[in-house]
This record gives C-alpha cells, sequence and structure tokens, in this order.
C-alpha cells in the first residue's frame, strides 16, 4: 500500500489536464481527455480530476492510473464474454482503443437498494416512488438492503453538464434509442458481466453493490464494451467482512468507490446539484486515493506500482510513450 507520506506529496503533482496540440480531434470528459486519430483508433487518457454530482470538484492522487489499471484487468478477466474496444495500453494512465458507434444508452446494474443520486433507486424510493425504471418495488425497504434480485436501470446519455435520465426497457425501444434486438442482447451480455465481476469481488471478500457499462457498435455491427469497466469510479463495491454489523449499527457500509465522496459532498452540502459545494481537503483527497488504490490491489491481488512522479511529472510520462502518436 502507498504510504500517506507519498499520496501527501503527490497532491500537488496530479494530472489535471493532459491537452497535447500535436494530437488531433481533442475532446475534454469530466475525467477523460480523448483524441481521434485519422485511422479510426481513440486516444483515452485518465486524467486524476474527480467529478461527482455533475461537476468536476478535484483532483486525487493516482486516480487515473488506477482506472485505468484496473480497467485492463477487468476485461482480462471477461473477454470471453464481450469483445471490448481496447487495442493498446502504452502509459499506465492511457488506453488506444477502436473509434465505437456509442449506444444513446448507460446501463447499471444492481443488487442493493443503494445510491445517493438522482437517478439512485434509493433517493427515487426514499422520495416515494415505487414504480422505477419499468420494475416495481415494495414498501418496507431501507437503504443498503439486498434486492430481491439483480436489476438492470437503464438512463439516457446526457450531454456533457447535464443529467442522466432514467429510462425502461420499453421506451428505449419504443423511442428508436435500440432496437428490441440490440436491448436483448445487452442485457445478457449485461447479467453475464455483472455475475463475473460479482463472482471475483465475492472471492476477495467485495460486496459488487451495482456497476455501470457503456457500449458501442464497431465497424461490423457488434456490440462492444466500451469506456471503463468495474472500476471505483463506475462501481460501489463494500467489505464484505463487516457488511452486516454496519448495517446492523445503521452505518453506511465501508465503501472502497466513488461513494466515499459522494457522501462526504452531502454531509457538507445541501443539495449539491444546485448550491456551491466546498473546496476538498486534502485529507480526505488523500483518503479517497487509498480507498481507490486499496480496491486496485484487493481486486487484482497485484501491488499498486507507480512511476517516479518526483522526477517526471504524469503528463511528461504521458507524452514520452505516446510519440509514436504524434
Amino acid at each position: 500500500m502507498i504510504s500517506q507520506d507519498i499520496l501527501k506529496n503527490a497532491i500537488s503533482t496530479v494530472l489535471i489536464e493532459a491537452y497535447f496540440p500535436e494530437l488531433p480531434n481533442y475532446y475534454r470528459g469530466k475525467v477523460r481527455e480523448n483524441y481521434d486519430l485519422l485511422d479510426g483508433r481513440r486516444i483515452m487518457i485518465s486524467t486524476d480530476r474527480q467529478s461527482a454530482f455533475d461537476q468536476v470538484l478535484a483532483a486525487v492522487p493516482f486516480k487515473g492510473q488506477v482506472l485505468t489499471q484496473i480497467t485492463r484487468f477487468w476485461f482480462d478477466a471477461v473477454k470471453d464474454i464481450c469483445p471490448n474496444y481496447v487495442l493498446d495500453y502504452p502509459d499506465p494512465n492511457v488506453i488506444i482503443g477502436k473509434q465505437l458507434n456509442m449506444l444513446p444508452i448507460e446501463i447499471v446494474v444492481r443488487d442493493y437498494m443503494t445510491g445517493s443520486t438522482d437517478t439512485s433507486i434509493w433517493m427515487m424510493y426514499k422520495s416515494g416512488q415505487r414504480m422505477m425504471y419499468g420494475q416495481t418495488f415494495f414498501d418496507g425497504m431501507s437503504k443498503n438492503d439486498r434486492l430481491d434480485k439483480t436489476i438492470i436501470t437503464p438512463t439516457t446519455k446526457a450531454d456533457h453538464g447535464k443529467h442522466d435520465v432514467p429510462i425502461t426497457p420499453n421506451e428505449i425501444v419504443s423511442n428508436g434509442l435500440l432496437t428490441k434486438v440490440q436491448w436483448d442482447e445487452i442485457v445478457v451480455i449485461s447479467n453475464e458481466l455483472f455475475c463475473r465481476g460479482r463472482d471475483i469481488a465475492t472471492k476477495n471478500e467485495l460486496i459488487l453493490a451495482d456497476t455501470k457499462f457503456e457500449f458501442g457498435t464497431d465497424s461490423s455491427g457488434r456490440i462492444t464494451v466500451a469506456d471503463e469497466i468495474f472500476t471505483p469510479d463506475s462501481s460501489r463495491y463494500w467489505r464484505a467482512t463487516n457488511y452486516n454489523d454496519r448495517i446492523s449499527k445503521g452505518e453506511e457500509p465501508e465503501s472502497l468507490d466513488k461513494e466515499f465522496l459522494r457522501l462526504w459532498i452531502i454531509e457538507h452540502c445541501d443539495d449539491p446539484y444546485n448550491n456551491p459545494i466546498p473546496a476538498i481537503p486534502n485529507d480526505a483527497l488523500i483518503e479517497f486515493s487509498q480507498k481507490y488504490i486499496m480496491l486496485y490491489e484487493t481486486v487484482t491481488g497485484c501491488e499498486f506500482v507507480i512511476s517516479s512522479f518526483q522526477k517526471e511529472s504524469i503528463k511528461s510520462r504521458i507524452r514520452r510513450n505516446l510519440l509514436a502518436y504524434f
């Protein structure tokens, strides 16, 4: 595990941006910098930026490296289920992938009644809704309860700075977002991916509460997994060893994911979608980084290794590793 002293020193060296004017077709997302090459490849650079409640709020030491490397582990672990877009990993923060025709929905697979954002089933349930995402929920559930069955809750894919919107499977097909054949295939793939992720998490004494998938189609029309997979940004992971004890005490599960930051924000800001969010202190960012690194090491069984960031900046290292693409 990386020491606190290293993480404290790394606060000042986080990768906030990865703009390289030598590369074409630049697009900046909340976390990633993207470049579409003329030969059909895409360069995706994971920065250390952290977003929550539709805002970029801070930067977390080594977060971009965790996202890329844990995605690499998971893509290798599920490659027999569905093809993915990855062609190469030239740098710890970089994926070279195929450009896809992205499908206009996001898929969240859930095993638990939880969440803190507007599209989470817990926030909707707490507000009194019992019909969500085309599924009926019964009275009497509490936050972080396990659901009777695994469910899929799709949302539309909002433009940058806007909110995703819940949608039902019937609406997806009737509005022409996907064909019935595409939707049925995505349901099968998503369930198989989630089952594999849940099994691997369970073997490592973790609970995979939910996760998000994004899909596109390649040049031959095949459904292909895109973006990231089973990362702490796109998933909720809880410690299984103390889950029952913490729930019995009315406490939140011990999380190793982005929910740590969401809960910190909710504690310090009323209605973070509409009110200013206070600056996140370094201590919280360091704890956040530790959780991400701990998740990587727990899931993969590998030690998290960082480059010598004090001798060469992360951006300089990425530039050196991407010279062949300039």
